[in-house]
């Protein structure tokens, strides 16, 4: 069929044509949308899942909701290595700009301008020599507000002064903090603090974030209350409908259907994984000669699906592993898919647990696994072991 036409989408964080499965987290967030519009308490939401099920598209798709009901939105992706000032001051700033112009008060917004710059300028530079960077906000930074250099005092002044200029329009503001399990320590007890204060005073302003599933574990140890601060929602695979919904909708618009041994032969290769879906589903469409696709049109475009996803989903995760690091993979892989207990990965290699700390720390860091309980480990790729068995020794 015609390639130009194919509608299926397997990009990182790239929306797919048919957001399936996420009816009832986008309906909550309408919900909390509304509440805090009314001044009703409501707490911040965090996503959390493994790779590849769509916790970029839903954030997206949440910051959409949020534009729509005219709040101010920013979004950030964090990264372990940077701090939250410099991310957090220019989202914010985007938010900002989006309600500027409804406000009937120039000096007021050019207030709090002003007050994000301050935070934005405390940030400290990693080389020494490196310049010191500069927010493009044309107006002075305010003194003694947001600029103590105390990152969980200085959040928490510039989330109220932020959030005033939500609620003098009666709206408020959102920021989509993506990758949040990568916000370093101090600012991710620091965000939690700004949260708490905020959910006290009622201001209009949430933080959705979305991270791998230990997200939630690390929130708690940062503060104790943050299991009662957000509302969790774990986004796992498809179930059966809304995978078949997710391959038929987009292609009905193309008058294109699928025989129901195709969709079988699909949900079994895909798993139900949004990523992998929509990367069947392209190739598949592209290897079909014509309407309807047929579970043989399947068969022959699997092998080449499953070599892109060895190359670009599994393979270049992979790649950034040093030798120590596979050999600690490939343990886990021989071990089972689920979640594995580091003593068992240590047997299996026949060393002390404590030599393969480095390399199991380091994986963490990498995204590569994840802790899943104390002592055990899983991979935040769906079907990672499967990838590492099928590689040469």
């Amino acid at each position: 069929m015609d390639p130009i036409r194919n509608p299926y989408a397997p990009g990182a964080g790239q929306r797919p044509p048919e957001l399936a499965g996420r009816d009832r987290e986008v309906e909550q967030f309408d919900v909390v949308l509304e509440r805090i519009a009314k001044n009703r308490p409501e707490r911040s939401l965090v996503l959390t899942g493994l790779r590849g099920v769509g916790k970029t598209v839903l954030l997206n798709a949440l910051r959409s909701q949020a534009i729509g009901r005219l709040w101010g939105t920013g979004k950030i992706e964090a990264r372990p290595d940077q701090t939250l000032r410099r991310p957090v001051a220019a989202a914010l700033h985007m938010a900002l700009r989006e309600l500027a112009p409804r406000h009937r008060d120039p000096e007021r917004i050019e207030y709090v301008l002003s007050v994000v710059k301050a935070f934005a300028l405390r940030d400290v530079p990693a080389a020494k020599n490196a310049p010191r960077w500069q927010p493009g906000i044309d107006v002075p930074a305010a003194r003694g507000r947001a600029d103590s250099g105390d990152i969980e005092i200085d959040l928490t002044e510039l989330f109220t002064d932020a959030a005033s200029v939500g609620a003098d329009l009666g709206v408020g503001i959102a920021l989509f903090v993506d990758e949040m399990q990568d916000v370093p320590p101090a600012d991710l007890s620091a965000l939690c603090a700004a949260c708490h204060e905020l959910s006290q005073t009622g201001a209009p302003l949430i933080i959705v974030g979305a991270g791998l599933p230990h997200l939630p574990m690390l929130l708690s140890s940062s503060k104790s209350y943050s299991e009662r601060l957000f509302r969790y929602h774990r986004i796992d695979r498809l179930d059966r409908s809304s995978a078949d919904h997710a391959l038929t909708a987009p292609a009905a618009r193309e008058d294109v259907a699928f025989t129901p041994e195709a969709l079988d032969a699909l949900y079994d290769a895909a798993d139900g994984y949004p990523y992998f879906i929509q990367a069947y589903g392209k190739v598949t469409w592209d290897t079909a000669p014509t309407t309807p696709i047929t579970t043989e049109d399947v068969k022959v475009a699997a092998p080449d699906a499953e070599a892109e996803l060895a190359v670009g989903f599994f393979g270049s995760r992979y790649e950034r592993a040093t030798p120590a690091e596979r050999e600690y993979m490939r343990a886990m892989a021989l071990l089972g898919d689920g979640p594995v207990a580091t003593a068992e990965v240590a047997t299996s290699l026949g060393r002390r647990p404590s030599s393969l700390s480095p390399a199991r720390d380091s994986l963490i860091k990498k995204g590569l696994v994840y802790a899943a309980e104390r002592g055990s480990v899983a991979f935040t790729v769906p079907h990672f072991g499967h990838f590492l068995r099928s590689q040469p020794s």
